[in-house]
This record gives structure tokens, sequence and C-alpha cells, in this order.
């Protein structure tokens, strides 16, 4: 009881104040000033029009009846689970994923191996040249694709087929998996730059110990490099979901004349678009939302099974 009171009646212990506290407060100071302009324009050009496309998939608007909107609840939902055309192109859409995604990764994959050869020379020079593509404006990408596959002049049809004697390319399934292929080998930049730094950050005396065990190249790939940078391939892995999947939200990636190789996406812009309804093609964008968060939580949650991680002891299956 008189420990109880001593420690009641005691006096504050004097507040420590850091030596360096006033500088972590500059610092901290200065480094929002540096994300302001990001935190802005993230507000402004993300945050505002993804919740007022939230607001709008629970009403009636359309772009020509701007004064007659009114709340209508889950109704723009409760038609979707009856509209087959937007479960047909949900459906192309998750096929487009996973047609692009494992492209973009065994190509990143493949070429990454490559340039961490110590047998290849010149790489400063080749590096650049592989990640340009990945910068350049989607509409060139599309015309270049487009022009590569045209039955008249294509140079697809050309330089290769007509020379072989092969019927030519025309627009179609199998064109249009061709074009799924091209772009996604086009926009590997990212990746193969993250691959490569992965590959570089692995100590050189795994892979000396496992050669002289007598592991072929193969079996180095597999055993040593694939494991350690798991964690790589992982964020590659959302970073390329979010690619696939991200323009739906704010119809910020439609490509020319709002086709889109993303059947969603192709038919949120023409719902938008042409048909003018902006409350439903808004709820469709955020179906589209629910439907990438699910994937990547699954990813997320099955991550510790596969992913290498040091810190945790990792798990070195892959």
């Amino acid at each position: 009881m008189f420990e109880f009171f001593s420690r009641a009646t005691a006096p504050p212990k004097p507040k420590i104040i850091h030596p360096n506290a006033g500088l972590r407060r500059r610092e901290g100071i200065i480094g929002f000033l540096f994300i302001s302009p990001w935190l802005l324009g993230y507000v402004l050009l993300k945050l505002i029009p993804i919740l007022t496309a939230l607001w709008y998939s629970l009403t009636n608007f359309k772009m020509l009846e701007p004064d007659n909107i009114q709340f209508i609840g889950l109704a723009n939902y409760l038609y979707f689970l009856t509209d087959l055309t937007a479960w047909y192109s949900l459906a192309g859409s998750l096929g487009y994923f996973l047609t692009t995604v494992p492209v973009e990764l065994l190509a990143a994959l493949a070429l990454a191996a490559v340039f961490t050869s110590a047998r290849l020379r010149g790489k400063n020079i080749l590096r650049p040249l592989i990640f340009m593509p990945s910068i350049f404006s989607i509409g060139l990408i599309m015309s270049v694709a487009l022009g590569l596959i045209n039955p008249q002049n294509g140079w697809l049809n050309l330089l290769i087929m007509q020379p072989l004697g092969l019927p030519p390319v025309a627009p179609g399934a199998s064109s249009h998996y061709f074009l799924l292929a091209l772009l996604s080998i086009w926009s590997i930049g990212p990746g193969f730059l993250i691959m490569v730094g992965a590959m570089q950050g692995i100590p050189k005396e795994l892979h000396e110990a496992a050669r002289v065990d007598g592991a072929g190249p193969l079996t180095r790939l597999l055993k040593i490099t694939l494991p350690i940078i798991s964690p790589a391939i992982f964020f590659s892995l959302v970073i390329n979901l979010t690619s696939a999947f991200g323009g739906s939200m704010l119809l910020d990636r439609s490509y020319i004349f709002s086709e889109s190789l993303s059947p969603m996406e192709a038919y949120i812009a023409s719902t938008m678009f042409s048909n003018l309804n902006v409350g439903y093609a808004s709820a469709l964008t955020w179906v589209m939302f629910s439907v990438t968060m699910t994937i990547t939580i699954i990813i997320f949650r099955t991550a510790q099974r596969w992913v290498y991680f040091p810190e945790d002891g990792g798990h070195e299956s892959i």
C-alpha cells in the first residue's frame, strides 16, 4: 500500500529530448515538402476521381442528362449480375491477365539471366535498349503492332509469311493473341531491370560452390537463382497485375478509339463514351477494382509459401 501511494505521489519523470530531435523534425518537414507535389497530384487526379466514381456508381447519371441524376443505390451492381456481356468481358480480362503476365515474367527472367552472364559484352548499351520500349506511348505501340499484322502491307506478312508461302496474318483471334504476346514482351522493361538487379545481388560464392558440386546452368538457375530472387518475382507479379488491371479504375489507360486488349476496359469505355451511361460504367470500374484487389490479396496470402524471406528463415522452394 505504501509503495502504491509513493508511486502516485512521485514527481513525474523529466521528458528526455533527443539531441537530434530538431534535425529529425526539419528532415521530416523537408521530406514532406518533396513529396507534397506527388500527394497533391494523387489527391486531385486519383483519389477524388475514384471517390467520385464510387458516388456515380450509386446513381443513374448519364452524360446527356446531368440534371436528372438520381440516387439508385445498388441498382447498377444488381444489373451487372444479369449483364452477360459484362461477365464475358470480365472473363476475357482475366484471360488477358493470365496470358500476358506469365509471358512478361518469363521474358524478363530469360533476358535478365542473359544480361547477368559474364560472357555477354556491351551490357551498358543493350540494357537501355531493352528498357526503352516500355516508356513509349501506348498509341505508338498499338500503331506499330497493328501495322505489323496488316494483311496488305504488314511487315510480318511481307518479311515472313509471303517468303515462306504461308497465308497472310489477318485481324482475328490468331492476330489478337499475337498482339498480346508482342505487347507483353514490348513492356518488360521495368520487370527486366528488377530481375537484373536481383540476380546481380546473388553472392557469386553460391554459384561457384554449386558449380564445384557439379550443378549445371539449369540446375543453378532453378535451385539457387529463382529461390533467392523470388521477392523480385513477387514484386514484378504485383506490378504486372496493377498494369494489367490498373487503368480501368479511372479509364486513364484507354487505347486508340477506346479499343483495348482487355475486354472489360473496352466494355467500360464503350458504356461510358458510346452509351453515355456514366453511372453503370462507374459501377463496372468498381467491380473490376474488387476483382483486382481479390487477386492481389490471394497473391499476398500465398507469398509465404514460395517467396524467400531471409529475415524469417525463408522458404527456398519456388
